[in-house]
């Protein structure tokens, strides 16, 4: 696995090099080609950034840019499993993203199954230990990231395509392990819906928001507030992956 990483990198810093440098190279020690290069560059500039984005480290998102009406249900952990809550899910077919823990869902797989046969719901990675990925060497990386989609690959049958990092901690090395253990993209979220201490207060939600809840006790009134937040505003839940691969983010 390190050595997937040590070329995954190699890989992404020479993409970035050839496609910013690539056309100065060409037009070196020709004046007419030197004017023509530089004439050319800013049109040039936005194919070299996707070209960069598709081959580079996957994108870290906290909100989807997207002109549908939808928001993105995401659920973390899953330590509480709340059956009120997933009858919510599964009655009112709410699309959702569970980026669960795999001791999480060991001691109960089949409130997971549910979701996922009756719901609309898709199990994505949030590693094996909910560590802060970016105070970890290379090997701890690849063990939680890799580690949580094969564990959970194996009890649902899936292998996750994306990695919601603990707390949201990120950095570009917590990226290349991202990438190295098959994410397409790291989910943050937009706002935070759970009730800690206190509950907090319900924002107005816009199109492409991402709302992050936990397998808490309190998950089934935190999903309705969420849910009458997105009806206040106007939107509908919606399946994350697809809208990611539409803006390109996955």
């Amino acid at each position: 696995m390190w050595r997937s990483r040590v070329v995954l990198g190699v890989f992404a810093s020479l993409s970035l090099t050839f496609g910013v440098a690539g056309s100065a190279v060409a037009g070196a020690g020709d004046p007419a080609a030197s004017a023509a290069g530089s004439a050319a560059a800013s049109a040039s500039a936005s194919a070299s950034a996707s070209e960069v984005v598709r081959v580079g480290l996957p994108p870290v998102v906290s909100h989807v840019p997207t002109t549908d009406k939808v928001v993105f249900i995401t659920i973390d952990d899953g330590w509480n499993h709340d059956p009120a809550a997933a009858r919510t899910l599964i009655d009112k077919r709410v699309p959702v993203s569970l980026f669960l823990l795999p001791g999480a869902t060991s001691y109960d797989t089949g409130y997971f199954t549910d979701l996922i046969e009756q719901g609309r719901a898709t199990v994505e990675n949030h590693t094996v230990n909910h560590p802060d990925l970016t105070t970890l060497d290379a090997a701890g990386k690849d063990a939680e990231v890799c580690g949580g989609r094969e564990q959970l690959r194996g009890t649902f049958g899936r292998a996750p395509q994306l990695l919601r990092p603990p707390y949201g901690a990120v950095n570009d090395d917590v990226r290349l392990a991202a990438k190295a253990c098959g994410a397409k993209a790291l989910i943050t979220w937009t706002y935070d819906f759970t009730t800690w201490s206190q509950t907090p207060p319900t924002p107005r939600l816009q199109a492409g928001d991402i709302v992050l809840l936990h397998f808490t006790p309190t998950l089934e009134a935190d999903l309705e507030r969420a849910l009458g937040a997105a009806k206040a505003a106007g939107l509908k839940p919606a399946a994350l992956l697809p809208q990611l691969k539409a803006a390109g983010l996955a």
